[in-house]
């Protein structure tokens, strides 16, 4: 219970800009009003201002109405309550688990665009990993961008996991090492830091699906997880990079990073309905520990705190 008030705290630290601009917009809004069909509208828009996506807040829009007919709601002091448990039920638990191999070592790819914060997340990852008991190592498969290298050893060294790099600037070079590598020192984990490239960029995300094949040859059943590092702060935008990243490397979960720094919190709610995608991880700072696992509890409470 103490661990579920620590993280609820936090993440309610993190979601207080979405809170502000979402929930306590809305508690106004609603305060005293007839839940009627010109109300409904301006909930509708104002959960589309939020970044919920506009399919998203259709659906809402319509579970409310529907509640309404059968007299479970009444008044726009009701819908709070009722909006908390019904965005509670949009994520099944199955899916936001961690896929690990049945035999060592896992090996997840990270990607994303430029400046998402892919390297950061990884460093995040292997901290939240090492916390569960697991050994990790870090591939650094950046190669184009010598900064990124830099970075994750700078984070490896700090964190306490091993680091596998390359001399060259050939990424399936480096993956195909550190396979090896993870299976040498009895590694549980290898995260695979993947160069930043923007969807649209098809040489680029060729390159990615080559990085898969390598890892699918090196290890069976390779990649366990493929997860996408997406910014918070970029709203609606994510939502079409999940779709161009999905088809290129099949990705299996979303690294949400970022999350503390706008108020467009709503995004995780767009993801799940427009993309259906689970998010994973929720990343809440830029310290390695500002790292959750995505809980939508959590998430719910926290940002109607």
């Amino acid at each position: 219970m103490a661990l579920f008030r620590k993280a609820l705290e936090k993440l309610s630290r993190g979601l207080s800009r979405t809170r502000q601009r979402l929930v306590e917009s809305l508690r106004s809004f609603l305060a005293g009003r007839v839940l009627n069909d010109e109300t409904l509208d301006d909930l509708e828009a104002m959960l589309i201002q939020a970044d919920m996506g506009v399919a998203t807040a259709l659906r809402i829009r319509e579970d409310l109405s529907a509640a309404a007919r059968d007299g479970r709601i009444e008044k726009g002091d009701d819908v709070i309550e009722l909006l908390k448990e019904e965005l509670k039920k949009y994520w099944p638990e199955s899916d936001r688990a961690v896929h690990f191999a049945d035999a060592p070592p896992t090996v997840i790819l990270v990607a994303g665009i430029n400046g998402c914060g892919k390297t950061t997340s990884v460093a995040k990852l292997a901290w939240q990993f090492k916390q569960d008991g697991r050994k990790v190592c870090l591939a650094a498969a950046d190669t184009f961008r010598a900064a990124a290298v830099e970075q994750l050893t700078i984070w490896a060294d700090r964190i306490g996991v091993d680091i596998i790099k390359g001399s060259g600037t050939d990424p399936g070079a480096v993956v195909f090492d550190a396979c090896d590598a993870a299976r040498a020192r009895a590694a549980d984990v290898l995260l695979v830091d993947t160069a930043g490239r923007l969807h649209t960029q098809d040489n680029l995300m060729r390159e990615l699906t080559k990085i898969r094949d390598v890892v699918a040859r090196k290890v069976p059943s390779a990649p366990h997880e493929v997860l996408l590092v997406l910014d918070a702060t970029t709203g609606q935008n994510a939502i079409s990079q999940a779709k161009a990243f999905a088809a290129a490397i099949d990705v299996t979960g979303i690294f949400l990073a970022k999350l503390d720094g706008t108020a467009k919190g709503g995004i995780v709610v767009a993801i799940r309905n427009e993309v259906n995608l689970p998010v994973k991880f929720i990343g809440l700072g830029e310290a390695y520990e500002d790292v959750e696992p995505f809980d939508p509890e959590q998430f719910v409470e926290a940002l109607f705190a």
